[in-house]
């Protein structure tokens, strides 16, 4: 496959009276491309989830990353220190709503949507940690055509700012969503995927859902200790498959 050659820049992103920081990337040709929204784990748009931006547009696509905490913390990127793991895990379950984060992510892609060079019918998502539990959400959006959810803890048992759990809103998914979930995953017991599998079914959701022995949450992300190359790159490779195929 050509790599891109890319261009980035931070960016802000207009919803209502509030202004959100982003991160974009695209490519340097001249072309149409599809959209992607790119959603950080509870750490910020950090290093790693502007790596992960940098990389989907090196494949030929127009990625965002809009900073989710922007209303509690503008700015906040951070790394990967218990301290961190305990403000981050604030800013997402208890300072977030459902509903908000739904808003943001609608807001990037219309603000992506204002770009000649975005295909405006072709948008996808991606999420790793608290963001694949929101992509979960986001795959309800009717622009959304390609879900990849990275270990989204907490998806069968609740939802940003309290309510019922995000899973009650399986049925309302609009295109394919991939979920990628680590066997040694703490935060996500076996039993919790088996659930989510089971209402892909019941909703005839199209789907696929991968399970990685040997890989602990967090197995994507090459600056953590639970880091799996392996996985990480059979994980890759699906990401693109659904992206190509779909977008």
């Amino acid at each position: 496959m050509t790599e891109h050659a890319i261009q980035t820049k931070k960016i802000q992103i207009p919803e209502n009276n509030l202004q959100i920081d982003g991160y974009l990337a695209q490519p340097t040709a001249v072309g149409v491309y599809p959209g992607i929204v790119v959603l950080q784990e509870i750490f910020g748009v950090n290093a790693h989830i502007r790596d992960v931006t940098e990389r989907i547009a090196k494949l030929g696509y127009v990625a965002i990353a809009p900073a989710l905490f922007q209303r509690q913390a503008p700015g906040f990127e951070t790394g990967y220190t218990p301290h961190d793991v305990e403000l981050g895990r604030k800013y997402a379950w208890s300072q977030s709503t459902a509903s908000q984060l739904l808003s943001d992510i609608q807001a990037a892609i219309n603000y992506l949507k204002t770009f000649p060079q975005v295909k405006k019918d072709s948008f996808g998502c991606i999420g790793f940690c608290f963001g694949g539990h929101v992509a979960y959400l986001a795959a309800t959006l009717s622009d959304i055509k390609a879900t990849a959810a990275f270990y989204g803890a907490g998806i069968t048992t609740r939802t940003p700012g309290g309510g019922k759990p995000t899973i009650s809103r399986t049925k309302e998914i609009k295109g394919t969503i991939y979920t990628f979930f680590g066997n040694e995953d703490g935060s996500i017991p076996p039993e919790q995927v088996d659930e989510i599998a089971a209402e892909f079914a019941k909703y005839n959701i199209s789907h696929r859902v991968f399970r990685y022995d040997g890989s602990e949450h967090g197995f994507f992300c090459d600056r953590r200790a639970s880091y799996n190359p392996k996985a990480a790159a059979d994980a890759w490779q699906q990401v693109q498959q659904l992206f190509s195929q779909l977008l």
